[in-house]
């Protein structure tokens, strides 16, 4: 019985890890797992997480402290009695029982501040934590088409060992007839056996990115996957006019989370100066609070203890008042808080300011690829055509023995070369037209 569970077990296993590799995946799919399974984007959640426990900690902070206290001393030797105030030597016990309350009225809106502070900086990390999903959604777009790269080889590589072979068996019968000699057999076995090569290293080179799309998705179970690959709509995207980088710039500056979160942070800083400002102010607190004993010492006329109910009622008592604290010296503690405090505001607005031009700049390059690769694929689009005609042409010669093996296979990759750098610079001008689309404010990514 146990060995069917086990064998039963394996079987069901090995079918969960079959169907997670025959499932399709397209880029939606690819980009939803991974956010779901990233562990570093659960790592900046708690961090998001943290961050707002303390936005609620600094509003709770606004309520008064209430705090209870009770103890038990035990008095031994020479001690004063608290009943009568005098010294007395004798072992006697003592029970007390207190509750306060303090409310600031009045720190230098510290807590305000403080408040803001924390805010901004809740939302900031809300805001690079939305930021790590944008660009783990553009390494899994990458990695996609890294795939469709390489299988756009396999399938150029696939087709020219079909040609190789044809052509090695129309040479095995011309050097049968005695229209060709059998050097010309070598020739065409040595293009057949660099093209299977080609196709075995391109094969390769497709399963490595099938694993780097798996490893940046977190998919367990599975060392293969099969994507919903469309290089057809790569090949009819239409040449668009050319792009300003002002223009996508201003777009981009309004809504990317890191820019949005740069500003949140230096909005907190500047909350932080006021922070520290307000512990130069001095600060007031109202207080109250009420309180009784049992003491071992409190007798009656008899001499006896008086009871503990009795006594909780008589020592009862009552108190409230005001604090009020004046920073005078500290060490000069407090002016150096304060310069401290402006010196991380500055380096906050500093640092917008290098997100600002990092993003400018990147911004700059997209756009400048842009405009350049609509004029190389034109270009590679004319070269393929190019490449084909003299290929067929250079097939046709060589089935009449104009032209030898040699310059057969020149023409062959040349038209290889061709058709790979096509795919190329398609899928680039995919990927880039994609990632502007994105700093254009465009929905590429299903990300909430």
């Amino acid at each position: 019985m146990n060995l069917k569970i086990r064998i039963a077990f394996l079987f069901f296993i090995t079918l969960s890890v079959k169907t997670i590799a025959q499932q399709q995946w397209t880029l939606d799919d690819c980009v939803a797992y991974a956010l779901e399974h990233n562990l570093l984007l659960k790592d900046f959640q708690y961090t998001n997480d943290s961050n707002r426990e303390d936005y609620r900690q600094s509003i709770r902070n606004l309520l008064p402290e209430v705090n209870a206290n009770s103890n038990y001393q035990v008095n031994s030797g020479r001690a004063e009695d608290p009943n009568t105030g005098t010294f007395v030597v004798q072992d006697f016990f003592s029970n007390n029982y207190s509750i306060q309350s303090n409310i600031d009225l009045f720190q230098g809106f510290q807590k305000i501040n403080s408040i803001k502070a924390s805010k901004f900086l809740y939302q900031a990390a809300k805001e690079e934590s939305l930021q790590q999903k944008y660009l783990l959604a553009f390494r899994v777009m990458q990695a996609f088409n890294n795939i469709r790269f390489f299988e756009g080889l396999v399938a150029i590589a696939t087709e020219q060992v079909r040609v190789s072979k044809t052509n090695f068996q129309l040479v095995q019968k011309q050097i049968e007839l005695g229209l060709m000699a059998g050097a010309d057999r070598y020739e065409a076995k040595s293009a057949l056996l660099s093209d299977e090569l080609n196709l075995t290293q391109s094969r390769n080179q497709l399963a490595a990115a099938e694993l780097a799309l798996i490893q940046e998705m977190n998919l367990e179970d599975t060392s293969e996957i099969e994507i919903i690959a469309n290089l057809k709509a790569v090949a009819e995207v239409e040449i668009a006019p050319k792009m300003q980088s002002d223009s996508v710039y201003a777009t981009a500056r309004e809504f990317l989370p890191l820019i949005k979160a740069q500003e949140l942070r230096a909005q907190a800083a500047k909350k932080q100066v006021g922070v520290a400002r307000g512990r130069l102010y001095p600060s007031l607190s109202l207080f109250a609070g009420m309180g009784t004993g049992y003491f071992e010492t409190f007798r009656d006329s008899l001499g006896s203890t008086l009871p503990f109910q009795e006594q909780f009622s008589d020592n009862f008592s009552r108190f409230f008042g005001l604090n009020l604290n004046v920073p005078i010296s500290n060490g000069w503690s407090g002016r150096s808080r304060v310069k401290q405090a402006k010196i991380e505001r500055l380096r906050q607005e500093n640092n917008l300011q290098v997100q600002e031009q990092v993003l400018f700049q990147t911004i700059q390059e997209l756009v400048q690829q842009y405009n350049a690769l609509q004029i190389e694929r034109g270009q590679s689009d004319q070269n393929v055509a190019a490449q084909r005609m003299a290929f067929t042409i250079a097939q046709k010669r060589y089935e009449k023995g104009m032209i030898n093996g040699i310059e057969l296979f020149t023409a062959k990759n040349l038209f290889a070369s061709a058709q790979n750098e096509n795919l190329q610079v398609r899928l680039r001008s995919e990927i880039n037209k994609n990632t502007l689309n994105f700093y254009n404010g465009l929905p590429v990514f299903a990300i909430k």
